[in-house]
């Protein structure tokens, strides 16, 4: 098993209830595709340094997980079409 981060941009505009959807839905997503979640570290509301679909502000969560190298290649591919999701980036977290 491979470590891994991702980072998921949520947008501002949405009620508490589908913002908290939209994250078990990619929590749901690493799952399916055999990933052990270890962490979610939800950062908040901030301030984007570009407007992207003209908002100025989204909210930040960073899901560090375990799984197998196929698994982010996956999860990309679905989170990519998602909608409320502004951004994302999976990376590859360093062995200590």
């Amino acid at each position: 098993m491979t470590k891994y981060e991702l980072a998921v941009v949520v947008s501002a505009k949405i009620e508490d209830e589908e913002r908290a959807a939209v994250v078990d839905k990619v929590k749901a997503l690493i799952e399916r595709f055999g990933g052990t979640i270890t962490n979610v570290d939800d950062w908040g509301k901030k301030k984007l340094a570009y407007e992207i679909q003209k908002m100025s502000e989204a909210f930040y969560y960073f899901i560090q997980f375990d799984a197998e190298t196929s698994a982010p290649a996956e999860i990309e591919s679905r989170i990519r079409i998602m909608d409320n999701v502004l951004r994302y980036l999976c990376v590859k977290q360093d062995e200590d």
